[in-house]
């Protein structure tokens, strides 16, 4: 669990700084904007690595609720709108447009389903991490009017749709090869 935790730390605690433009511009100042980005993705990675070893090497711990079963039940659609707007999160599409952080949005959604559909200790501390991290991303990013503008296209509303789709069907078809759970019929 201290590897999970450690990940955890680092993956979503690197993602706070941009939440705190004075942080963020004393960094960029430091380093520079290159090196800045550099050292953002190199901890991202090595935090998102950590993460994914710490989750697949912890123990599930104790059951802290039952699992619920709606969300069981919702969870591969869920999960596609998640991944539908993390994908138009980077693009000038119309859905980011009007939802203006569909990348917070879209982990909000997958961390809840997920945090409500599963219950040990284990899950409950990655997906109620990301779920945290998200909300008060969101609440920051919008007391910070952070959002850039441009003009939407739609084709990229497209491609987002389905990226979105294809991608959550990959992951369904791999869920119990990867995370050990059969999510839907047509599973690996």
């Amino acid at each position: 669990m201290a590897l999970l935790i450690a990940g955890l730390v680092l993956f979503l605690g690197i993602h706070f700084v941009p939440t705190i433009p004075a942080w963020r511009n004393a960094a960029v100042t430091r380093w520079g904007e290159q090196r800045y980005k550099g050292a953002f993705s190199l901890a991202s990675g090595v935090g998102l690595l950590l993460i994914v070893a710490g989750y697949a090497l912890s123990d599930r711990g104790p059951q802290l609720f039952a699992p619920i079963a709606a969300a069981w039940k919702i969870a591969p659609l869920v999960v596609m709108v998640a991944l539908i707007l993390i994908a138009a999160a980077n693009m000038p599409s119309y859905i980011r447009a009007t939802l203006r952080h569909p990348m917070l949005l879209g982990v909000l959604l997958w961390s809840g389903v997920h945090l409500l559909a599963n219950g040990s200790l284990r899950a409950s501390v990655l997906f109620g991490a990301f779920f945290v991290w998200a909300a008060l991303d969101l609440v920051s990013a919008i007391a910070r009017g952070a959002t850039r503008r441009f003009t939407p296209r739609a084709k990229y509303d497209a491609m987002s749709i389905g990226g979105g789709i294809l991608l959550a069907l990959v992951f369904m078809a791999a869920h119990r090869v990867l995370f050990g759970v059969r999510v839907v019929p047509f599973s690996l």
